[in-house]
């Protein structure tokens, strides 16, 4: 059993095709997904598809690039989050790749979702693209670590993720794990306890070799988990078994459901 700890699988072109995206994931062992909100807008999709499915788990937030649309405040937030299906706020962080200029609303925000993320109990789902210190700095001082979270399709140091996991956060890694030119990557991977590890597609993006250059799915979640494992040192199964475990820890509100 495998867990794509997030996609996006109501973005175009899974979405034309979600009949069969989940049944190629079940196919590979992917046997649970969660769908990450980037907007208030689109967020009714996300949740219609948890709705629709068990297997499928929802968040609630605005990414941080996203810069159209409606800013949820910390109490709407909070609100959706008490939706059984809704298991995580975010995803949310800080991007200084993107965005550039005074990041004053990307760190309001940044701020709202934490806040949101405490009162509602429920765990951050973290993106963070060159703004690593001040995304470590944000967590530490709205004191993230009251709820936890995961600091998703990581590519930053070392030093990054340990401060990470200081605060009680898990690390997940994507299909940039097995890019050829990713071994600093696969370097921090290996020193990330093995209880506190993740694996994710962010599908459609960033598909894993050996699918570069087709549409990356949930699926493919698997050979993200073979190159972990690889790294690790240790079986196909056993990093299958604590990267699913991991996930129904950090994301307490999920419930497993047995495979079709």
């Amino acid at each position: 059993m495998l867990v794509d700890s997030h996609c996006h699988i109501n973005f175009d072109p899974l979405s034309e095709d979600t009949d069969g995206v989940i049944q190629r994931a079940r196919e590979m062992g992917v046997e649970h997904m969660l769908c990450v909100s980037v907007n208030m807008e689109d967020f009714p999709q996300v949740l219609a598809l948890a709705k629709q499915h068990d297997f499928i788990f929802a968040s609630v937030g605005v990414h941080p690039n996203h810069d159209e649309g409606r800013e949820p405040s910390v109490q709407e937030l909070v609100k959706h989050a008490q939706d059984p299906d809704v298991v995580a706020i975010g995803e949310t962080g800080l991007d200084y790749f993107r965005s550039t200029g005074d990041m004053t609303w990307q760190k309001d925000r940044f701020a709202r979702h934490i806040h949101a993320g405490i009162e509602s109990n429920k765990p951050l789902i973290i993106h963070t693209r060159e703004a690593a210190m001040d995304t470590m700095d944000m967590l530490e001082s709205e004191q993230a670590s009251e709820c936890g979270g995961v600091m998703h399709c990581f590519a930053e140091d070392w030093a990054t993720a340990k401060r990470a996991l200081d605060i009680g956060f898990y690390i997940s890694f994507s299909g940039i794990l097995t890019f050829k030119n990713a071994q600093d990557m696969r370097d921090v991977a290996k020193k990330v306890p093995l209880d506190l590890v993740l694996v994710e597609t962010d599908s459609p993006y960033l598909a894993p070799v050996p699918m570069r250059g087709k549409t990356n799915e949930p699926a493919f979640t698997r050979y993200v988990a073979d190159v972990l494992a690889e790294v690790k040192g240790i079986s196909k199964e056993e990093i299958a078994l604590a990267t699913t475990t991991n996930f129904f820890n950090l994301f307490q509100a999920a419930q497993r459901t047995e495979a079709a």
